[in-house]
């Protein structure tokens, strides 16, 4: 069986995913094996796939069982620019590497992650809102005021969610409108939080909590909108208010660290990192209550390595997911084999085609995903329907703040 698990070809595909686009790895070995990751080009990353392609010389003809090597060797031969989409792309190979395995010894893939301690993972209803705010035309019914904030937040209890996370919005004339200056949206580079971000945010986390009611942890992602002296700000402005976790992305690990100590709420952080180097200063500093680890990007293998330097720093993980359905199965194997789980972030609004591109969909019951027992990671692409779908030039992060 190891001996036949050699790698035929590998290849890139794409598809259409309304305002982004979904790509993915397909690894074939020489017996027929086919193992699939999902990764992202719209999450500041353009170029992942080109890199994989280069990549991928280095991995045709190797067998697929030694995941380890194969991404020792492509760091090594990548070294001089470890990090960024070169580090995303080692991730995307891995993953599908992963599949591959766990296919050819008929396991699940949390089995070769040493098993899984749940059988059910507490998700959250991630983008709360914010979808159907920021994208109307692909996530019904869209979102036009307060009242409809108010509305996803009793779809949510209806519907027997326990947590949701929403981001920042502007209200003019009482209509909701995404404040996303760290990705340029409005384009104020200096990137300032003044009196009107405060009270249309409090604004904002009112309406949802008195829709979801008192029984549902509210998440509020900041992301990079903000430098040190507005985050401080934020948490000042909504000191007083219930929240699970206030998700902030900085650059700087002593910046966030002094954050922290100064928060009524605890902080997640972390989920634009790339590889274990990159979270040590932040674990250092105790910069964070939850470590945020993106798998597609740093593979599952290598991110099971930071979730175990996460433990010993006394910090719990949780996997950074806004992806397709393949991703959320890959993040769903880690988060059922990492002992250290927070909670799993999860898009409960969907495309209307989501479910066709992939083979099966994420089943939740009252909260928690439910993890299945198929081989590999659960799901894959249906490739018929992927190539009747091309995808588009641009996606992602690229067109925010940009007039059609």
């Amino acid at each position: 069986m190891i001996d036949s698990a050699k790698i035929r070809s590998l290849e890139l595909l794409a598809c259409d995913a309304g305002w982004r686009n979904y790509h993915f790895v397909k690894i074939s070995t020489e017996d027929g094996v086919v193992g699939w990751s999902e990764f992202d080009e719209g999450f500041g990353s353009p170029g992942v796939g080109a890199a994989i392609q280069h990549l991928s010389t280095r991995v045709i003809g190797q067998n697929a069982f030694a995941h380890e090597r194969i991404y020792a060797e492509l760091f090594s031969a990548t070294r001089p620019s470890a990090g960024g989409v070169t580090a995303q792309a080692l991730g995307a190979i891995e993953n599908a590497l992963l599949d591959v395995k766990a296919k050819s010894l008929g396991v699940p893939c949390y089995e070769l992650l040493g098993g899984k301690i749940r059988d059910r993972i507490r998700v959250y209803w991630s983008h709360c809102a914010t979808w159907r705010i920021n994208h109307p035309d692909w996530y019904k019914p869209p979102i036009t005021d307060l009242d409809g904030v108010k509305a996803i937040g009793r779809e949510v209890r209806e519907k027997k969610f326990t947590a949701l996370k929403t981001n920042i919005f502007s209200y003019q004339q009482g209509k909701p409108r995404g404040w996303r200056p760290g990705f340029g949206a409005p384009f104020e580079p200096e990137i300032n939080v003044d009196r009107k971000v405060l009270r249309d945010l409090r604004m904002h986390l009112e309406a949802i909590r008195e829709g979801a009611g008192p029984d549902i942890d509210i998440l509020l992602d900041l992301n990079f909108n903000a430098k040190t002296e507005g985050y401080l700000k934020i948490l000042r402005a909504i000191a007083d208010l219930d929240m699970f976790w206030i998700e902030i992305d900085s650059f700087n690990p002593e910046a966030l660290g002094y954050i922290r100590r100064q928060s009524a709420h605890p902080i997640s952080s972390c989920e634009t990192l790339l590889g274990l180097r990159e979270f040590l200063p932040y674990f250092r500093e105790q910069a964070m209550d939850v470590a945020i680890i993106d798998t597609p990007w740093n593979g599952v293998w290598q991110s099971m390595k930071i979730a175990a330097t996460a433990e010993a720093h006394e910090v719990n993980v949780a996997p950074h997911n806004f992806y397709g359905h393949l991703c959320t199965m890959m993040n769903a194997h880690f988060s059922a084999a990492v002992p250290n789980l927070r909670i799993m972030e999860t898009d409960i609004d969907r495309l209307s085609w989501d479910d066709e591109v992939f083979t099966h969909a994420p089943q939740f019951e009252d909260g928690y995903l439910v993890m299945p027992d198929r081989p590999g990671w659960g799901t894959e692409p249906n490739e018929e329907v992927v190539r009747a779908r091309p995808p588009k030039r641009s996606g992602g992060l690229l067109n925010y703040g940009r007039t059609p």
